[in-house]
């Protein structure tokens, strides 16, 4: 596996190319002294339950999105992404459902967190995800934006983690299906 800041040839400090690695997450410049640590950057998911409409039977149903954008575009997803510098992880957890599915949330439960490695143009991104429970009113109403194209509500029992392209994602579906369903 290749050093997390392999591609970074050149102090952020003083532009020297004696930009050298320091251990397994670092690079120090052997001219300024000065030393940049590669620490995992915040993500979120978020397991939106409803309970099912009388049409749709008696089990509870799973909001996930199909992804509009690479990587794994076409896939389905969970409503989530990137914390924003300044953001506490609810704070951003609340932004993405609310520009992904319009979704405004108070309410979240969290779960579970697990290390990642997203590659984003050509670079694998150190992450660590961290996924809530969100539960919402039967008759909300949803509408995909940004980076979801489009909103599905699935029974707990057609949830399928090999239709999730993102393998952080999907592992994160197979836990939560193992340990939280039907709570």
């Amino acid at each position: 596996m290749e050093h997390p800041l392999e591609k970074f040839a050149f102090c952020p400090v003083c532009g020297s190319r004696h930009f050298v690695i320091n251990n397994f997450k670092s690079k120090r410049c052997e001219d300024c002294g000065f030393s940049y640590y590669a620490n995992p950057c915040s993500a979120t998911a978020a397991f939106i339950l409803r309970q099912p409409l009388p049409a749709e039977g008696d089990e509870e149903m799973l909001l996930v999105v199909r992804r509009a954008k690479e990587p794994a575009r076409g896939t389905l997803d969970l409503p989530g992404g990137f914390v924003d510098m300044g953001e506490t992880a609810e704070e951003g957890m609340r932004r993405e459902i609310l520009e992904e599915t319009g979704l405004q949330v108070k309410n979240m439960e969290y779960l579970f967190s697990s290390p990642n490695v997203y590659m984003y143009s050509g670079m694998g991104i150190h992450t660590l995800d961290m996924d809530y429970l969100v539960r919402v009113a039967a008759d909300v109403s949803v509408r995909a934006a940004d980076d979801a194209a489009e909103c599905l509500w699935l029974p707990l029992s057609q949830v399928c983690p090999p239709d999730f392209g993102l393998s952080s994602i999907r592992n994160a579906v197979i836990r939560f299906l193992k340990e939280y369903k039907g709570q």
